[in-house]
């Protein structure tokens, strides 16, 4: 990197369009590089989003260096330039171009001044910060990035519909459009109310016609009660779309993400996929709520202006000018609105995480005295989250005091004509207050309507949200072609390779083994050589970079991961209880399960007696936030989860690491005697040496 700032003047490609540097945010948590290269290629015309980016690239959960950021905007074709720069030259980089931040992180430079940049920060956001400020976290290391000479602006982004993120919903058209006749009904009522006002103070107030009188107060009052009546059931009918909705695609997106890879999960926040799901209840409650008013808005104002007209073009047009005016006003206003609003998500998610993990992590801070830090940094990520929720509400403020204006000066303007032409005899004083009935009744609709298209267009920004889960692909080869009798629990390893990303060093390289059935194998190796990957592979839980692994002798992509999974169990170093009692746990929540069938593989991992001994047995109440049970405790109720399953074939990762010798002893002679093929991952001698065979893994230079 010997290039300098100084000489990095490059001629640009325009395509002839308006160029505008997009914010984009990343979902993983190691991929910044990509989020910035998206944004880069958008710039320049190759319009492509991270999902796609990711779909294409293979990054890892250590992040992506220099060398891979400039080898994936090469696929972009888009030309590289390492530099290393001084803070007081970064103004004369050609820009956007990516910065290398706080040692471990990539943003976006937008613009550079002498004392202010502006960068686009995949993990927070748009940020302006101080030259000084900047200086604590810029490392010196600058990629500016052109389109090559093959460059072609396309767009690459996946098509994002809320069918294809929700699936399909049962009932949700004939719900819409009961509620879009009932509240059709309910216009239709509220449409003719200005004339009651009309007809009594010309018809009845000018002639003292009580008996007219009379008539219209009834008609009215049976309007009324019709009218309360028909509100009620659309409200009803709201309550059971709503509750449809909720049902059917959070069950469907949450089905989603039981078979979204292992992977997807160890690259995520808590937080973030949480707080997704909550996006999809503002969906759910835009279209149910908002969707039938945004038409019925739209049908209505059409309505009202077109009788407004009948009275008077030149007031109506006054009325129509002011709607022009606030239409303006929004549209001008949602792109910042929006960016707010996805800070204030990507903030809110921050937030959440901090919060789980607290808690989830309450033991080890208690023993390194750190409740006060962790609440300071709780603290600071409270105000960044409430600073952007003020930042949206501020923007409302403005929208509020704009509609305000807008339309209050529009009603000042409209009663003080129609008085003049009430005064010159063309409008009777009737005729004045239904056409300000009507305005106002325009005046309402036709600001929620473009209320209503903002929050629709809105709907985008929570859409992106959901589609992290709804597009990102379920596990490969779930369901093979495998139609034959059981396979025999043999496993064979040939030429096994892994690693997680293209241009990490290798995990595990040319691996080969294999176990015949009945067997028990132990995996003999240091720390950090792979042994936990390999179990993951075995498993099916990571696809093999090389190599295949088959069971039976037939390739696990032909058997299929739910019906080799139905064979194999597992006990692995990080595997957690559920919220529930013993019983739960040791079956899974089996819904068929057996006292005496939880009891008898109790008895098998040695942990009956123990339990029985406890005040409430096998209905003693655990969950994943701890109980009272020890290290050893919990491992043999996770070995009785696994033989509660009766696989033929076991993996052991660590599974007795917390037991005494000699229980460790009694438990591995009771597995032995059940005739399970078995690969035990382990360090300690005595483990091991319960093996009939050992394969000792080297650690990869």
């Amino acid at each position: 990197m010997s290039a300098t700032a100084a000489d990095s003047a490059l001629p640009g490609h325009g395509f002839g369009r308006r160029r505008r540097l997009p914010m984009l945010l990343q979902t993983e948590a190691a991929e910044c590089g990509l989020a910035s290269a998206a944004m880069v290629g958008c710039f320049h015309g190759h319009d492509i989003d991270v999902p796609s980016l990711r779909q294409r690239e293979s990054l890892s959960l250590k992040g992506m260096t220099l060398t891979q950021l400039i080898a994936v905007a090469g696929r972009l074709d888009l030309a590289a330039r390492p530099l290393r720069v001084e803070m007081e030259h970064l103004r004369h980089l050609r820009t956007p171009c990516i910065l290398h931040w706080d040692l471990n992180h990539f943003v976006v430079l937008k613009q550079a001044t002498a004392k202010m940049l502006v960068i686009h920060d995949p993990a927070q956001g748009v940020r302006r910060m101080r030259i000084e400020e900047a200086s604590k976290h810029f490392t010196g290391v600058a990629l500016e990035l052109w389109p090559a000479a093959q460059f072609k602006a396309q767009k690459a982004r996946q098509s994002i519909s809320i069918q294809g993120l929700m699936g399909d919903v049962h009932g949700l058209k004939r719900g819409l459009t009961q509620v879009l006749l009932l509240a059709l009904a309910l216009e239709g009522l509220v449409l003719v109310g200005p004339f009651y006002l009309q007809w009594v103070i010309d018809q009845v107030l000018v002639t003292h016609d009580a008996s007219l009188l009379g008539v219209l107060v009834l008609g009215f009052l049976l309007l009324t009660v019709f009218q309360v009546a028909v509100t009620a059931m659309r409200a009803w009918s709201i309550v059971w779309i709503s509750a449809t909705l909720s049902v059917q695609w959070v069950g469907n997106l949450f089905g989603h993400l039981l078979h979204l890879p292992l992977a997807f999960f160890e690259k995520r926040h808590i937080g973030d996929v949480v707080s997704r799901f909550g996006s999809v209840q503002t969906i759910q409650q835009t279209l149910t709520t908002q969707f039938v008013g945004a038409a019925l808005d739209g049908l209505m104002s059409i309505i009202t202006l077109v009788v407004m007209a009948f009275y008077s073009v030149w007031l109506t047009a006054l009325v129509l000018g002011a709607f022009v005016l606030y239409a303006l006003l929004r549209w001008g206003i949602f792109r910042p609105l929006r960016r707010a609003t996805e800070d204030h998500l990507v903030y809110a998610a921050r937030q959440q995480s901090d919060l789980l993990e607290s808690i989830r992590g309450m033991q080890p801070l208690k023993l390194a005295n750190q409740q006060d830090q962790r609440r300071a940094r709780y603290a600071n990520t409270l105000v960044d989250t409430t600073q952007r929720a003020i930042a949206i509400q501020r923007w409302n403020i403005a929208f509020q005091a704009g509609n305000g204006l807008v339309f209050g000066a529009e009603r000042v303007l409209v009663i003080g004509l129609a008085a003049l032409l009430v005064l010159r005899g063309e409008f009777s004083v009737g005729m004045l207050v239904a056409f300000v009935a009507y305005a106002d009744q325009f005046t309402q609709r036709a600001g929620n309507l473009i209320d209503h298209w903002n929050e629709f267009r809105m709907l985008g920004l929570h859409a992106e949200r959901v589609a992290d889960i709804a597009l990102t692909q379920p596990e490969a080869q779930l369901h093979g072609t495998y139609t034959g009798p059981e396979p025999e629990a043999r496993l064979e390893v040939k030429n096994l390779s892994f690693r997680y990303a293209e241009g990490e060093p290798w995990v595990i390289k040319d691996l080969n083994f294999s176990i015949a059935p009945g067997e028990s194998v132990a995996i003999a190796a240091p720390s950090g050589t792979g042994k936990t990957t390999l179990a993951k592979l075995v498993l099916g839980l990571l696809e093999p970079t090389e190599g295949t692994i088959l069971y039976g002798g037939i390739d696990l992509r032909t058997l299929g991961l739910a019906r080799y999974r139905s064979l194999v169990a597992a006990v692995m170093q990080d595997d957690t209880l559920f919220a529930g009692s013993l019983a739960d746990n040791i079956s899974l929540f089996d819904p068929e399960a057996t006292p005496l069938k939880v009891e008898a593989v109790a008895r098998q991992a040695q942990i009956h007696d123990e339990i029985v001994a406890m005040p409430m047995g096998y209905q003693t109440l655990v969950g994943d936030m701890g109980s009272s049970l020890s290290g050893g405790q919990k491992q043999r109720v996770l070995l009785a989860r696994a033989l509660y399953r009766k696989p033929r074939f076991l993996v052991l990762d660590e599974a007795t690491s917390h037991l005494d010798v000699a229980k460790e002893r009694e438990v591995n002679a009771l597995v032995k005697r059940m005739q399970l093929t078995r690969l035990v991952l382990a360090h300690r001698p005595e483990t091991l040496e319960s093996a009939e065979r050992i394969i000792a893994l080297k650690r990869r230079r």
